[in-house]
């Protein structure tokens, strides 16, 4: 007898890949950017992430409720990690949209957000424990995991809490002090293979959000400080373009996406829009508009059809 055919699993999202976050949380830093800017725009990016945040929130919970098993699977591979991470921070900018038009309704979410950042860290040291100890080496993803709480001091500004601000800043720098020195040295003794390059960029992301959370807590001095950093690491990032970009596209570009209209953001915010650096972050800024949405367009047309499941390694309910 020939073997039974496999019948496919009723419902729906039994694949959602956590790589479609990145480029969503992308979008929620080219709001804020332009919020920044005070430009009108911002508000209709913001509503659009906002809602795209929402469904696929939506989609990824479907997956994880009929298989609870499927997340822990998600987090042993590099795209399924960043996208969880990207997920539950996603959840506190989100909020900090919110915080002008309904603050109390965002901290709500800023704190659902929290705690699902919290379940994501505890989750990933255990994938990280049961795993071979190959897959326990340092990688910028542990910057969206361990080091992105920094939003939440995005937030405690946002609310007013800038005492609480602070205290996020000082706490942050520790992990991020530590995933900067290993990475460095990683790269000097090991050239990364070129699919897996794109993900450098994240080492731009909390410089940024150093600043900006310095800035809004009133550190002027640590914000210039911390936005002198970032534009070191934009630069040298931007000499190496070609060289991260040499595998051509795939859904890791998405982690170009959040850093990139960060860097902006942080420059508009420490500046306050005037100056040379003004003027730099507002040029900044316009040049990663384009860039942000493409990649973001990219990356999620491929999460209908099943491609981007496949390309990332998704786990399935």
């Amino acid at each position: 007898m020939p073997p039974p055919l496999r019948m496919p699993k009723p419902g729906l999202w039994r694949r959602t890949p956590p790589a479609i976050f990145p480029p969503i949380m992308g979008l929620f830093g080219l709001g804020l950017g332009w919020r920044a800017a005070g430009v009108a725009l911002a508000d209709a990016i913001l509503g659009a992430a906002t809602l795209l945040v929402i469904f696929a929130l939506m989609a990824y919970l479907a997956k994880s409720l009929r298989r609870p098993a499927s997340v822990i699977e998600d987090l042993r591979v590099l795209p399924g990690r960043a996208g969880l991470s990207a997920a539950s921070l996603s959840v506190i900018l989100m909020a900090i949209s919110l915080a002008p038009f309904a603050p109390q309704i965002a901290t709500g979410v800023a704190v659902l957000g929290l705690v699902l950042h919290i379940a994501v860290v505890v989750l990933f040291g255990r994938a990280l424990l049961a795993g071979p100890p190959e897959g326990r080496m340092v990688t910028p993803v542990f910057h969206l995991t361990f080091v992105g709480f920094i939003i939440g001091g995005m937030a405690a500004n946002a609310m007013g809490y800038h005492d609480l601000a602070r205290w996020v800043l000082w706490a942050m720098l520790v992990p991020a002090g530590v995933i900067w020195g290993i990475s460095a040295r990683q790269l000097k003794n090991r050239i990364p293979p070129a699919p897996l390059r794109p993900l450098l960029a994240i080492h731009l992301a909390p410089a940024c959000l150093f600043a900006i959370v310095a800035s809004g807590a009133g550190m002027e001095a640590a914000a210039y400080g911390f936005a002198a950093l970032a534009a070191a690491i934009a630069v040298a990032l931007l000499i190496s373009v070609r060289w991260l970009t040499a595998a051509g596209f795939t859904p890791l570009w998405g982690a170009f996406t959040f850093p990139s209209a960060a860097f902006a953001t942080a420059l508009l915010t420490v500046s306050q829009g005037q100056g040379t650096m003004g003027l730099i972050g507002l040029v900044a800024l316009g040049l990663v508009t384009p860039l942000v949405v493409v990649i973001s367009y990219r990356v999620l047309k491929m999460w209908p059809g099943g491609t981007l499941a496949a390309k990332t390694n998704a786990s399935e309910a």
